[in-house]
């Protein structure tokens, strides 16, 4: 199995609108972080449906070790970087 690459040492703060689909890049090779690009296509890590039930800003996880995939829940914080 492919490891995740992280992406980022912080999330990725998102204004989502209601009914839309987001999907969020798994594997961290993306371009276009925090959503997916089609770059998981070397790996056999795929991207993480989120459906946003309301409009707001939400924390899409940027180290991809997040225990909340694919949102944000601090583990950033504990990951040591690579």
């Amino acid at each position: 199995m492919t490891a995740p690459v992280r992406a980022s040492d912080t999330p990725f703060a998102v204004d989502v609108q209601q009914g839309k689909d987001y999907w969020w890049c798994a594997c961290g090779r993306s371009a276009n972080q925090p959503f997916c690009d089609g770059s998981h296509k070397v790996t056999d890590i795929t991207p993480i449906k989120y459906s946003a039930t309301e409009s707001k800003t939400v924390w899409f996880c940027g180290c991809k070790a997040s225990g909340n995939k694919p949102l944000c829940d601090g583990t950033h914080k504990k990951a040591p970087a690579p």
